[in-house]
C-alpha cells in the first residue's frame, strides 16, 4: 500500500485568485471615494497589520458604516477571478498517486466576499477570511472576530496544519503581495514551499518560485516540478492531457506562462 504524502496548499485571495482588490470593489459598490488613499494612510501609520486595512475601515470609518452582509456578498459576485480555478481545485482534490493535497483560501478579505466569489468552486469550510459580527437589529458591523492578516495569517496556516495533521515542511503557500511576507517567511523557515504570483519585489526575494500568468492553474507548474518531481516534458504532457497548452513558458526563477484552452 502506497503511503500518501499529504500537503496543505494555502492561497491568498485578492490579486492571487482574483485580478482586483475586494476592498476597492466594495468601495465602488458603496460609492465611497479615495479607498486607496485611506489604505495607504493606514499602512503608513502602522495602525493595523498589513492586509487588514479593509476590516479596520469597515469597523471604524464612518464612510463604511453602511456596510451590511448583503453588500459583501454582492461585492464577491463582482470579483473578477483568474481563469483555471475550478480546474486547479479539482486537480488538488483528486491528487496524484502517492500525493494528497488539501486546498484552503486564507485571506484578510471578508469571508462573505470570498465565499460569494468562489461559490460552487471552494467549499465554505475551506475559506478562512475576516470574520465580522453584525448587529441583530440594524445589520451594522459591530465587531471583528478575526483578521487573517500579518501574523494572523501565520496563525491561520498553523491552525490548518494542526487540523490536517500535516508537518510544516508539507505546507505550500501562494500569495501576491506585501501582506504575505510574514506567512511566506514562516513557511520558508520551516522548510515549506512558497510561490508568488506577482512581481512584488519584496515577495520575489522571499518566495521560492514566482509564476506570472492569468491562469490560476499555472501554479501547478512549480508544484509538479518541485513537490512531485516531474520534468518539463511530463508537465507539458499533463497540461495537454487537460486540453491546455503551455504556449509561452519562460523559465528561470520566475515562470511566465500563457495557457491556451
Amino acid at each position: 500500500m502506497t503511503t500518501l504524502k499529504h500537503f496543505l496548499v494555502a492561497s491568498d485571495f485578492d490579486q492571487t485568485l482574483s485580478f482586483n482588490d475586494s476592498g476597492q470593489i466594495l468601495s465602488d459598490l458603496l460609492g465611497v471615494p479615495d479607498f486607496q488613499r485611506k489604505v495607504e494612510g493606514l499602512a503608513s501609520s502602522n495602525l493595523v497589520q498589513q492586509g487588514g486595512e479593509l476590516a479596520y475601515l469597515i469597523r471604524h470609518d464612518p464612510a463604511f458604516r453602511g456596510v451590511r452582509r448583503e453588500h459583501l456578498v454582492e461585492a464577491g459576485r463582482r470579483v473578477r477571478l483568474r481563469s483555471g480555478i475550478p480546474a486547479l481545485v479539482d486537480f488538488l482534490d483528486k491528487g496524484l498517486e502517492g500525493f494528497q493535497f488539501s486546498f484552503f483560501v486564507v485571506s484578510a478579505a471578508p469571508q462573505e466576499v470570498i465565499q460569494s466569489a468562489l461559490a460552487g468552486i471552494v467549499p465554505a469550510d475551506h475559506i478562512i477570511g475576516t470574520e465580522l459580527e453584525y448587529d441583530a437589529v440594524s445589520g451594522e458591523v459591530q465587531a471583528i472576530r478575526r483578521v487573517p492578516a500579518g501574523y494572523g495569517k501565520v496563525a491561520a496556516v498553523e491552525a490548518l496544519e494542526r487540523r490536517l495533521d500535516t508537518p510544516p515542511d508539507r505546507t505550500i503557500y501562494i500569495g501576491d503581495g506585501s501582506s504575505d511576507v510574514h506567512v511566506m517567511l514562516h513557511v520558508d523557515n520551516r522548510d515549506g514551499f512558497t510561490i508568488a504570483v506577482s512581481e512584488n519585489q519584496m515577495l520575489a526575494r522571499i518566495a521560492q518560485r514566482t509564476v506570472l500568468s492569468d491562469s490560476a492553474f499555472s501554479v501547478l507548474i512549480p508544484i509538479l516540478e518541485r513537490i512531485v518531481g516531474w520534468r518539463s516534458a511530463e508537465i507539458r504532457e499533463f497540461f495537454e492531457s487537460n486540453a491546455l497548452r503551455l504556449e509561452d513558458w519562460e523559465r528561470d526563477r520566475t515562470d511566465r506562462v500563457r495557457i491556451v484552452a
